[in-house]
C-alpha cells in the first residue's frame, strides 16, 4: 500500500513539474512576444519620426530654394560690370499661366533693359500660342525700345518661330535665324472636335439649356451651325488682320511681296530671308560676339519654380490642357 501511495505522489509531483514547466514556457513566450511587439512599436515610432524630420527638412529646403531663386532673379541685374549681352528665352508654347506668358516674359525684358546691356537677345524657339499673350509681349518690346533707344533688341530663332512666336519677334530691331529654321505661319486657327455623330451611335442625347441664343457657340457636343461658323471665321479674320498689321509695323519695307506671305504658310530660314521675314543668319553667340561686340551673356529668362515643376510632373496641367485643347476651343497663333 505504501508503494502505491508513493507512486501516486510521484505521479502528482511529475504532473506538477510538467505543469510548472508549461507555465514557465508560456510565460517566456508571452514575455518574448510582448518584447517583440514593444520593439516593433518603437521601431515604427522611430521610423515615423525620421520620415517627419525628412519631410520637414524637404519643406525647409524647398522654401529656401524658392527664396534664393526669387532673390537671384531680382538681384542678378544689379552689380553687373563691363559690356555684356542680355538674354531672354522664349521657349515653348505661349500661353497664360506659364513662364512663356506675357507676365514673366515682360518682367524679364524689363530687367534686361534696366541692366543697360550692349544689347538684348530674344532667344526664340516656340510654335506660337495665345494671340493675347503674344500681342502683349510685342507691345512691351516696342515700349522698351522707345524707353531705351540706345539698346538694340534682336530676335534669334532656333528651330521654330511660328505664329505667335513670330508675332513677338517682329517687334525686335532685327531677326536672325538658321537657314534650316522654320519661320512664319502668319495665320490664326481655332480647332476642336465635334462629338455629335458618335453620340448618336452610342445613343447619348445632349441636354443643354441656355439663356442667350448663342450661348452654345462652338459647343463640341452640339452641331456646328452655319451662323456660328461664319461668326467664328469673322472673328479669326479680325485677329489675323491684327497679326498682319503687327508684322507690317515691325518689318516695314523689308517685306517682299508674295501672295502666300500671310496665308499661314511656314518658311525655312533661307526662304524667310528672301521674303524679308528675317534679316540674316546667326546664333545667339554669334550675335553677341560679332554684332553687339559683347560675348559675355547674362541670362534674364524667367525661371520656373520648383513647386510648379513638381505639380506639372504630377500631371496637374494635363487635364487643363485637355479641356483647353479639345473641349474649349480658343483662337491660337500656332
Amino acid at each position: 500500500m505504501s508503494d502505491d501511495n508513493d507512486k501516486k505522489q510521484d505521479a502528482k509531483l511529475d504532473d506538477g513539474a510538467a505543469q510548472a514547466a508549461r507555465m514557465g514556457l508560456s510565460e517566456d513566450w508571452a514575455r518574448s512576444t510582448l518584447e517583440k511587439l514593444a520593439f516593433a512599436a518603437l521601431t515604427a515610432q522611430r521610423r515615423e519620426r525620421r520620415w517627419t524630420l525628412a519631410f520637414r527638412l524637404l519643406v525647409v529646403t524647398l522654401v529656401v530654394a524658392l527664396f534664393l531663386s526669387y532673390e537671384a532673379s531680382h538681384v542678378r541685374a544689379s552689380g553687373l560690370a563691363g559690356r555684356f549681352t542680355a538674354l531672354v528665352r522664349l521657349d515653348g508654347t505661349i500661353q497664360a499661366g506659364g513662364t512663356t506668358s506675357a507676365g514673366p516674359i515682360d518682367q524679364a525684358l524689363r530687367r534686361a533693359f534696366a541692366a543697360h546691356p550692349a544689347g538684348v537677345i530674344l532667344d526664340a524657339d516656340s510654335p506660337g500660342g495665345s494671340p493675347v499673350q503674344a500681342s502683349d509681349i510685342n507691345a512691351e518690346i516696342w515700349r522698351l525700345r522707345a524707353r531705351y533707344p540706345h539698346i538694340p533688341v534682336y530676335a534669334v530663332v532656333q528651330d521654330l518661330c511660328a505664329s505667335g512666336c513670330y508675332y513677338v519677334a517682329v517687334a525686335a530691331d532685327r531677326i536672325y535665324a538658321n537657314p534650316a529654321s522654320l519661320v512664319g505661319s502668319i495665320g490664326v486657327l481655332m480647332d476642336g472636335f465635334g462629338y455629335t455623330h458618335i453620340m448618336r451611335k452610342v445613343g447619348v442625347t445632349r441636354r443643354l439649356l441656355v439663356a442667350g441664343a448663342n450661348k452654345d457657340f462652338l459647343d463640341p457636343f452640339s452641331p456646328l451651325t452655319k451662323a456660328h461658323k461664319a461668326f467664328a471665321e469673322k472673328m479669326l479674320g479680325q485677329i489675323h488682320t491684327q497679326f498682319i498689321d503687327a508684322v507690317r509695323k515691325g518689318r516695314g519695307a523689308r517685306l517682299r511681296p508674295h501672295r502666300g506671305l500671310f496665308s499661314g504658310l511656314i518658311w525655312t530660314g533661307y526662304r524667310a530671308r528672301q521674303l524679308g521675314l528675317i534679316d540674316g543668319f546667326g546664333t545667339v553667340g554669334q550675335v553677341a560676339r560679332h554684332v553687339f561686340k559683347a560675348p559675355h551673356i547674362v541670362d534674364f529668362s524667367p525661371k520656373e519654380g520648383l513647386v510648379t515643376r513638381f505639380a506639372q510632373r504630377l500631371g496637374a496641367r494635363v487635364s487643363q490642357a485637355f479641356v483647353e485643347q479639345w473641349l474649349s476651343p480658343m483662337p491660337r497663333l500656332q
